[in-house]
């Protein structure tokens, strides 16, 4: 009786992270989408992205002391500490202006897309590091995620190759960084915990990012209008601050492998809602491209989940 009762308490959890990582990484997806509707009502990129992250700070901080308190923030290692704040100034700030950016000269679709492409970065760059070549199933792995990238950019089709050029070199740019981000935050989260860890990064991002607009603008201009700050206030609650905590508890329930598989629903949604919100469509090539950048994502996941973890593969 005892161990039904467990089991079924087992599934009921495993149920209710699945549920909370696709719910995460969908909310994750919907951000491009947000953006280019806050960009039609007159905000530029850089301000959008200034506002996120300091307006969303104080959250990470107060989920921080709430769910770990004061002690283990102020007791965290100086080392541990700076290396989070430079993987923030990093990942979330130059890694956010990149995307940002790119959002406004490329489909939201394609975006979510190519950004889909940093564990095939973090497959290389630990192999790099490791001096090690992958294993045949990680390479066969990045081989189908790099391929879908050149379907979803045009490599075969140069009018959409011309159109997406550079928007496309911006976030591999910074899926790149995020690669890098996740490199960091494996080594040094064991060390002071997920959420000092995510908190410090968060702030070494607010600070670059304020730090860099007030270097190229002498004013803040607001948002106008209750349109605005509404979408605002949804990018920064429902895409930002809600995701990574939903992911975060959904994770600790089902493991970060089977939360990294059931991620994979963030693409297909982007594609679906910048269809319906913004009217964005994709050609065949990239919807394939996609398709693959996907289907790489899940090989290198199940890989790593039949194998014991190591560097290279």
């Amino acid at each position: 009786m005892q161990a039904d009762s467990s089991a079924r308490l087992q599934r009921r959890e495993a149920i209710l992270g699945s549920v909370l990582c696709a719910g995460g990484a969908m909310l994750f997806a919907a951000k491009g989408v947000i953006a280019k509707l806050i960009y039609a009502e007159g905000m530029d990129y850089e301000t959008v992205v200034m506002l996120r992250a300091v307006l969303a700070l104080p959250v990470f901080w107060a989920w921080a002391l709430v769910n770990v308190g004061a002690t283990p923030l102020r007791s965290a290692r100086g080392g541990a500490v700076t290396a989070a704040l430079v993987a923030g100034l990093l990942c979330y700030c130059v890694g956010s202006l990149l995307d940002f950016y790119a959002l406004t000269v490329i489909g939201a679709n394609l975006e979510r897309a190519l950004l889909f492409s940093y564990p095939a970065m973090v497959v290389i760059a630990a192999a790099l590091l490791a001096r090690r070549w992958p294993a045949p199933r990680m390479s066969f792995a990045v081989s189908l995620t790099w391929l879908g990238v050149a379907l979803a950019v045009g490599v075969f089709d140069h009018d959409v190759l011309r159109g997406n050029a550079v928007g496309a070199l911006a976030i591999l740019a910074c899926a790149a960084l995020f690669a890098g981000y996740f490199l960091i935050s494996d080594r040094y989260m064991r060390e002071i915990g997920s959420l000092p860890f995510t908190a410090f990064a968060m702030t070494g991002a607010a600070l670059g990012l304020v730090a860099w607009y007030a270097a190229r603008h002498s004013d803040l201009p607001l948002p106008q209008g209750a349109t605005a700050w509404a979408l605002l206030a949804l990018l920064i609650g429902a895409s930002t601050v809600a995701p990574v905590i939903m992911m975060a508890e959904g994770v600790r329930r089902i493991g970060a492998q089977r939360g990294a598989v059931v991620s994979t629903v963030g693409p297909p949604f982007t594609i679906a809602l910048a269809w319906l919100v913004l009217g964005e469509r994709m050609g065949v090539d990239q919807i394939l491209g996609t398709v693959l950048i996907i289907g790489g994502i899940l090989v290198l996941e199940l890989a790593r989940k039949r194998r014991v973890p190591d560097p290279t593969d």
